[in-house]
């Protein structure tokens, strides 16, 4: 019985011009693709105006110490309904 397995032909194998044309063709793509994008970049100016729709500005988010802090106040105004805490926000 012959086992044919027991060749090794995976010295023999090159990939050829095909292998080499594939591998050529995607590196003149990314050369191009790099070479547009690189254009689109330039075109926008560093102190550019975003694109956002002129209007009134919302103010910025507050971060998360001043929604628990927010959350602190409307939970002791809840449990408190006399309202005779004298609180930071009130005028004295």
């Amino acid at each position: 019985m012959s086992v044919l397995a027991s060749e090794s032909t995976a010295s023999q194998v090159y990939p050829g011009l095909i292998g080499f044309l594939v591998v050529a063709g995607m590196g003149l793509a990314l050369y191009f693709l790099f070479r547009s994008m690189n254009k689109q970049l330039h075109k926008i100016a560093p102190g550019q105006p975003s694109s956002a729709p002129p209007g009134p500005a919302r103010p910025p988010r507050p971060g998360l110490a001043a929604y628990r802090a927010t959350q602190a106040d409307r939970a002791r105004a809840a449990s408190d309904p006399g309202g005779d805490d004298q609180s930071d926000n009130s005028n004295p």
